[in-house]
């Protein structure tokens, strides 16, 4: 005679030594948080809210070299792709920069402002544009930002390159307007 198995009681069984098991871990966790002296208020602290988009951590410049920036400069817009289609034929009212990913673009219209006289304008405002290599090797110019040449802190005074998406190797194409 076979005897059939009561699936019920199996299944109960399993369910009310899982239910234990569960039952002792859980007191388990509460007497060593009481020793250790952690509160219900504690236990139930929220996250920290999640932070508006990458924030790049600032470089040390003491520690870290500086790279070269090639700003190009033009009063009234931006260079076109043009300017840039054969290396080494660059436009010619250039400035190097060295500095630093973290670099803001207030620093960069202050540097600026040094070795061009129409950015030193009361009323000038500064255009900021990368212009980098397409896969096929054709330049593109992609505006970033802006800045008044006295900055009150509302346009883009405080992006960084890092920020901005910039690369090694990038140009940084300034209409000054």
């Amino acid at each position: 005679m076979k005897l059939k198995p009561n699936t019920k009681l199996d299944t109960f069984l399993c369910f009310h030594s899982t239910n234990t098991k569960r039952r002792k871990k859980e007191k388990n966790l509460r007497e060593k948080e009481k020793m250790a002296g952690v509160s219900e208020s504690q236990k139930r602290q929220l996250p920290p809210p999640p932070s508006r988009g990458p924030r790049f951590e600032p470089v040390d410049r003491e520690k870290t070299c500086p790279l070269l920036l090639r700003v190009f400069t033009k009063i009234g817009g931006h260079h076109t792709t043009d300017d840039y289609a054969v290396r080494g034929k660059e436009p010619k009212d250039e400035v190097q920069i060295y500095t630093w990913k973290d670099a803001t673009l207030r620093e960069i219209t202050d540097l600026v402002k040094e070795v061009a006289p129409a950015a030193r304008r009361r009323n000038a405002k500064l255009s900021f544009a990368f212009v980098y290599p397409d896969k096929h090797g054709r330049f593109l110019v992609r505006e970033v930002g802006k800045t008044f040449s006295y900055g009150n802190g509302r346009l883009d005074d405080n992006k960084t390159l890092a920020e901005l998406h910039f690369q090694i190797g990038d140009y940084l194409d300034v209409a000054i307007l």
